[in-house]
């Protein structure tokens, strides 16, 4: 039996520039601290081997101090064997970077920069398809059809990419064949690029990344534990958990005239576990001005005990009548501003984000105009 853990797309050094500053760090170290979280998991399932499916490093000019501190995790967990293969994130274009690898390679990590087999250990061959540049532009693991291997060898295909219309930046111009396990003979095919956990078949995977970088793909990041009876034989195949944030969507389809503060405060998750959590409120349906600016009011009372918390609106309706701008005032410069916006805010003739402009003001002037003194 040969188990192996199955993981890609670390993106060590992943800057998270859209987030706050305090939560950039904390971002990026939980990516640095992934390394250990896979080992615990290898160490836990019996596994000796840790498969990196390409896109370790976010750029192909990591610092030295990201790159030697990453091998330096790597080699603290031996005798755990790491096998990493260049993804289009740190292609082979690479030049200084896998340069400056091969310098400081700790014995227990391998690099999988050529296409050819690597018997790692007697009767087990590792088959890459490390990327050749950010775009290669054909399928890389067309020579594992070729490829000779010892007799009664496990054959572990390595590659990084998009299949059929799996691509995580949406280019999916470089299609590995989905059944290219099968054609070349594969026991396993472990795959990256894509960062949700996917099964193509019974021996071809995506991992998804071991700590999740965006909401597109929910929950915790996580990594497979793979094993291997013996050649022909079907993989075993197990989720495993490895990530510390959980980035999560929630849905809040809301009716007009409904308590949408206290919707909201039923759904969200609660207590410690909220520090890590990233999370995004997806209001739809329709509100009252006074209901959504309450929405907003609690959103940002709860945000800061989350790792983040934003609201996105664009799909909540605002309703709006006479009686509700009589909030603001009845007549005046404030009423213009009122009337103009609701205007605004329903004049289909405007495009979306135009509109969506006109009732986020508008929803502001409410939340102005009731914090002010009576």
């Amino acid at each position: 039996m040969f188990r192996f853990i199955h993981s890609s797309d670390l993106h060590i050094g992943k800057r998270f520039g859209t987030m706050p500053e305090e939560l950039r760090g904390r971002l990026r170290d939980a990516r640095h601290t992934v390394l250990d979280r896979l080992a615990l998991q290898a160490r836990a399932g019996g596994a000796g081997t840790i498969l990196l499916a390409g896109d370790c490093f976010d750029t192909e000019t990591p610092s030295p101090a990201m790159l030697r501190q990453a091998l330096a995790a790597m080699a603290g967990h031996a005798p755990l064997r790491w096998i990493l293969l260049p993804g289009n994130h740190d292609s082979l274009l690479a030049d200084e970077l896998w340069a400056a690898t091969r310098a400081a390679l700790p014995a227990n990590v391998l690099l999988a920069t050529e296409p050819g087999p690597i018997e790692i250990e007697p009767g087990v061959a590792i088959l890459p398809a490390p990327c050749t540049t950010r775009r290669p532009g054909r399928d890389l693991t067309e020579w594992m059809d070729r490829a000779a291997t010892a007799d009664g060898a496990l054959r572990i295909g390595l590659a990084h990419g998009a299949i059929q219309s799996f691509s995580e930046d949406g280019g999916g111009l470089d299609i590995i064949a989905p059944d290219r396990a099968s054609r070349a003979g594969l026991d396993y095919l472990a795959l990256g690029d894509w960062h949700g956990q996917m099964r193509i078949e019974p021996r071809c995977w995506y991992s998804g990344a071991p700590e999740q970088d965006r909401f597109k793909h929910e929950g915790p990041g996580r990594a497979l534990l793979v094993a291997l009876a013996g050649p022909g034989a079907m993989p075993e195949v197990t989720p495993v958990e490895t990530g510390s944030f959980d980035w999560r969507m929630l849905p809040l389809e809301l009716l007009s005239g409904e308590d949408a503060a206290t919707a909201l405060a039923e759904r969200l998750p609660s207590g410690s576990v909220r520090r890590q959590v990233l999370l995004r409120v997806v209001a739809s349906g329709r509100q009252r001005p006074q209901a959504r600016a309450a929405l907003d009011a609690a959103v940002a009372a709860v945000a800061p005990e989350f790792a983040h918390l934003v609201l996105d609106a664009e799909a909540l309706a605002t309703d709006c009548e006479s009686a509700d701008l009589d909030a603001i005032d009845r007549a005046g410069a404030l009423r213009q501003a009122a009337d103009r916006l609701l205007a605004e805010s329903q004049d289909e003739a405007r495009p979306s984000n135009e509109r969506e402009a006109a009732r986020d003001a508008l929803v502001r002037l409410f939340s102005y105009c009731e914090a002010m003194p009576s």
